[in-house]
């Protein structure tokens, strides 16, 4: 099985992956694969070079160009594991070739959604080159993530966690759906 997580940025993607990798499942970033991309190039990580690479690598290999990157290492860690986890996909191009690239595979969509100003608070939290500083540079960068189709990948989740409440809250959510997914995949096979 492939496990899908999707959401804007600063939503709580990365609580979801780790715990699937808590419960021994490994996973691939799709942002890793542009920042690693970004690196080849000889670019350094700066939030504007990521965001470069990310359009030219769309215009170089079409709009699932990410995706496309990423089947190798999904293939791979597939041999060793019966779910893999694919953090960050931005489009339904993306889930197709991954669909594509795994005709046998359950291919399962989590979307997590959290309030834009909560999101806003943990990016700047955060500290990452790439967050945004301003107001104005996430409105920016949500509508980016909009433009590539982040929303219609949500809308097509198989499960949806929303992220309004306490840490606590939500990490409650994350174990319940993570438990469910699994048990739900163990009464295919």
């Amino acid at each position: 099985m492939i496990v899908i997580i999707t959401g804007m940025p600063g939503s709580g993607k990365s609580r979801i992956v780790k715990e699937f990798e808590r419960r021994g499942f490994p996973s691939v970033s799709l942002g890793d694969i542009v920042r690693e991309e970004t690196v080849k190039r000889g670019l350094d990580l700066t939030k504007e070079n990521v965001a470069k690479v990310s359009i030219r690598l769309r215009q170089e290999l079409g709009q699932n160009a990410v995706a496309k990157l990423a089947v190798e290492k999904v293939r791979g860690l597939l041999g060793r594991s019966s779910v893999v986890v694919v953090d960050g996909v931005r489009s339904l191009d993306e889930v197709g070739t991954f669909r594509g690239a795994f005709p046998d595979e359950r291919i399962v969509i989590v979307a997590v959604h959290t309030p834009p100003r909560q999101r806003f608070r943990r990016l700047r939290r955060r500290g990452r080159h790439d967050d945004p500083k301003s107001w104005e540079e996430f409105e920016e960068r949500d509508w980016k993530e909009l433009k590539f189709g982040i929303g219609n990948v949500i809308a097509m989740a198989d499960y949806m966690i929303v992220n309004d409440g306490s840490k606590e809250e939500y990490e409650r959510k994350v174990r319940e759906t993570v438990g469910l997914i699994l048990t739900s995949s163990r009464g295919r096979a």
